[in-house]
């Protein structure tokens, strides 16, 4: 039996090509994720314990940054822990070698147009602490010499390589509001996992950053072991000296934590990747079930000989799954070599991108090997048992009569019952309030439509008459041809739905989602600019008194967050000018009005009143965080959404609580609206600082739906793959449809059938395929996308289903190219056949 499986594979290698191609797609999406991953972990990994290097103990604070208990500095609840004087007796401590002390922070960098550099949430600042020898080990300068005052900066390698700049250029930076400029004093290499990620890194003197970057005391004290010193012993040192709520760790376990905690980043990007690896694979199936099906049709007098001649079922099925092993174990060994250059390919895209991804040896672990082979094998395998299993069951004189056996009326009517139970199942599951039970029914559904594409091909492809109708005889031939075998038709259409019923989901969640942030920042704001610091950070007050210098200002007021419990449960509280913010935002108020908005007052969400009962005059204790209490009275109560919330306060409630006046943003409101002679008074004014973000409501909406864009073309681009197993799968179909009707082909070229005709039948029977499985996965994916929005509009009030139109008319375009582009190869085999040929074919 293996013999005859093995001449069986060797005999139709060319009707198996589009199978391995299929089978080694998938293995090479699952080899190449395994093996970027380890190689991208392990280089991390590699990076990360060289930063250690100077590191045998650190010191850290255990309860964070300290915390004032008002606006003055100088009168802080808890004092300063990590300061200088315990940095000089650490260095003093028996066993230790030398001690610096490293403060970060968000520095923004223009480049020499005036933009960010290393963008919103990469861009940092540091200090430089000459330690023993007067360097500081964690900076390796190529150029120049590191900082020594205020009007000095070194930049990381990277950074000035992607600038421009260069030693002695002047440069201007930004760390909370107020544009500073310096000179470049040297650059330098740095194992800074932000820099290796795309980043930047702003060096400063030791003096200047803590100064700059608003540090009252070092962020970490790392300790270097003298020789012959452990880190368990320096460790033992250190911390009989510590302060209260400060903590002693080994520079060995910061490496091992920093290690997890890439593994983890590593292992959450493998598991997307294997996620649409897995669903390339699953299309995959469908083509190896339709080839091996169609070769065990065609081989049914040989197999139905086999049994005659003493051959048990279960040796049957087993020729055709030693076949299987065969075809998979060759599709998987080439995908799996695919796969290697599928890593090295997405290193260098990451690397286009600008993740800049440190180097490293391409890492092929044993496990990957493996995984790959074991995926190849069996998914091949279990896909080519059924229609094995099948063969098996013809009796072997019923096999020897009919070369095609015809599914039996039961049979059809079990399966239907079937994917009419699971579709049933699956759409009670999505439905359900929890994510997973309604991401396992929308897979249920998709599983029982699978299931009931047979009984569905029919009134679709009986519905295309009309269509067909202007290419006569060819257009005929090509639908009955299309409804010959329901079954294949139906398969072959479902590998090209399961693609599109994604692509359809996600884009109407994602277009429905961009427009309900359009609905929100339209109907929560009447400012025309929100003035914030690119990361987000708290903005210094400056920028606020600057801007309300401007004639062309009309109101403005700041957003300066506190937090507090209202009776008894915890809440923002936000500080807002309460003569103008009536004037920058829209509030839907249920009772009261923002003119109550006076001396002890506060505005509440409906959700927090609806919960403590509370309604406009009431009076409520504030705990802020200083542990003070203030009493306020309920000015109003309005709608909630996603960009307001919580309580607004008059700014003289909430200044006094806090630690350090900051705002979060600004909003503003001009006496000529949104302009570009708006927009460009207000960058003037905070000298075109770089730190600093301006955005208008479309600003606003598009950054956002920018984000959601993003994550949709790399979901279509992940998707890509299965959509080209897809057409694989249709090539293959047509391809061997062709070779079993060779001789019927050959009859009609014989009484007048052109080959231009036989092309086109062929195209128009790819194309009805291809679109069949294009419906039915726009159908199922509207249907998932209004399913998974109902759950969304429970939380996003201005969410509303919307219905991408042009998008889907590309998809269904797509779609028929798909048909045409397939059918060419085994449209030209067809007219290429020779009628007198075919006709003698059996």
């Amino acid at each position: 039996m293996f013999r005859t499986a093995l001449r069986n594979v060797l005999a139709h290698k060319a009707r198996l090509l589009m199978t391995v191609l299929a089978v080694m797609l998938g293995v090479a999406f699952v080899s190449g994720t395994l093996v970027f991953t380890d190689t991208f972990g392990n280089a991390y990994k590699n990076k990360s314990a060289k930063s250690f290097d100077h590191v045998s103990v650190a010191v850290q604070t255990e309860g964070g940054s300290p915390f004032y208990a008002s606006g003055d500095d100088t009168e802080a609840k808890t004092p300063p822990r990590l300061t200088d004087a315990l940095l000089k007796k650490t260095r003093g401590l028996p066993g230790a070698d030398s001690a610096i002390g490293g403060v970060t922070g968000f520095t923004a960098l223009a480049d020499k147009d005036g933009k960010l550099v290393g963008g919103e949430w990469g861009t940092t600042g540091a200090n430089y602490y000459p330690g023993k020898g007067g360097k500081d080990p964690r900076y390796d300068f190529a150029e120049g010499a590191a900082p020594k005052s205020a009007g000095d900066i070194a930049l990381d390698s990277r950074t000035a390589e992607r600038t421009g700049y260069k030693v002695g250029d002047t440069v201007r930076y930004s760390t909370d509001g107020p544009v500073k400029t310096a000179k470049i004093s040297g650059v330098f290499d740095t194992d800074d996992g932000s820099v290796l990620a795309g980043g930047s890194l702003v060096v400063f003197d030791n003096d200047t950053a803590l100064k700059v970057l608003g540090k009252t005391e070092y962020d970490e004290i790392d300790v270097k072991a003298a020789a012959g010193t452990s880190e368990t012993a320096l460790k033992s040192s250190v911390e009989k000296i510590l302060p209260k709520d400060t903590e002693a760790v080994t520079g060995a376990q910061l490496s091992d934590v920093q290690d997890a905690m890439i593994e983890e980043q590593t292992k959450s990007m493998s598991q997307v990747l294997l996620i649409f690896a897995g669903i390339a694979l699953f299309v995959g199936i469908f083509i190896i079930a339709n080839t091996f099906t169609m070769l065990v049709a065609q081989r049914t007098k040989e197999l139905a000989l086999m049994r005659a001649v003493g051959a048990s079922r279960r040796q049957v099925t087993r020729s055709v799954l030693i076949e299987a092993f065969l075809v998979g174990l060759v599709a998987a060994v080439t995908g799996f070599a695919l796969g290697i250059g599928v890593a090295m390919g997405l290193e260098s895209l990451m690397n286009s991108a600008g993740a800049s991804l440190p180097d490293g040896p391409i890492v092929i672990a044993p496990t990957t090997i493996v995984v790959s082979l074991i995926i190849g094998v069996v998914v091949t395998m279990l896909a080519a048992w059924l229609p094995g299993r099948r063969a098996a069951k013809i009796p072997p004189v019923a096999a020897m009569n009919s070369v095609h056996a015809t599914p039996t009326t039961r049979g059809l009517v079990v399966r239907n019952t079937i994917g009419s139970i699971i579709v049933a199942l699956g759409t009670v599951m999505l439905f359900m309030d929890d994510n997973y039970v309604m991401a396992g029914g929308a897979a249920t559904i998709l599983v029982g439509v699978i299931v009931l594409t047979p009984l569905l091909s029919r009134p679709f492809i009986a519905a295309s008459a009309p269509l067909l109708k202007p290419f006569g005889v060819t257009g005929k031939l090509s639908r009955l041809n299309a409804v010959r075998n329901p079954r294949r038709t139906a398969s072959t259409a479902a590998a090209l739905m399961i693609g599109l019923t994604l692509i359809t989901a996600m884009t109407v969640v994602a277009t429905s989602m961009s427009s309900a942030i359009n609905k929100m920042a339209a109907g929560s704001l009447k400012a025309d600019y929100t003035v914030s610091m690119a990361n987000y950070q708290p903005l210094t007050p400056e920028v606020r008194e600057k801007l309300d210098k401007l004639p062309e200002v009309e109101a403005s007021s700041p957003l300066r967050a506190a937090y507090g419990e209202l009776d008894g449960s915890y809440s923002k509280i936000s500080g807002v000018d309460e003569k103008d913010f009536g004037k920058l935002a829209s509030l839907d108020f249920s009772n009261g009005s923002l003119a109550n908005l006076t001396g002890d007052s506060t505005l509440v969400d409906k959700e927090t009143a609806d919960k403590k009962n509370l309604k406009t005059g009431d009076t409520v204790p504030v705990k802020f965080d200083d542990d003070k209490t203030v009493k306020l009275k309920i000015a109003g109560v309005y709608e909630q959404n996603e960009m307001i919330s919580g309580l607004f306060t008059p700014l003289a409630v909430v200044d006094p609580h806090l630690s350090k006046i900051a705002d979060e943003q600004v909003l503003v409101k001009m006496k000529g609206g949104v302009s570009d002679g708006s927009e460009d008074a207000i960058v003037k004014a905070l000298g075109d600082n770089p730190a600093i973000k301006i955005q208008d409501k479309d600003a606003i909406s598009n950054e956002i739906a920018g984000a959601i864009n993003l994550m949709l073309n790399m979901l279509y681009g992940l998707l890509a793959m299965a959509i080209l197993i897809a057409v694989l799968g249709v090539i293959n179909t047509l391809a061997m449809s062709v070779f079993e009707r060779k001789h019927e082909i050959g009859m009609m070229r014989a009484i007048g059938l052109d080959r231009a005709k036989v092309k086109q039948m062929v195209r128009l029977e790819a194309v009805l395929i291809s679109l069949f499985g294009a419906v039915l996965g726009i159908g199922l994916g509207l249907f998932m996308g209004w399913a998974a929005g109902n759950s969304i509009s429970g939380t996003v009030k201005t969410y509303a289903m919307e219905i991408p139109v042009g998008r889907i008319a590309i998809f269904l375009c797509i779609a028929g190219l798909v048909g045409v582009l397939a059918a060419m190869w085994p449209a030209r085999s067809a007219a290429k056949l020779n009628p007198l040929m075919a006709i003698k074919s059996e």
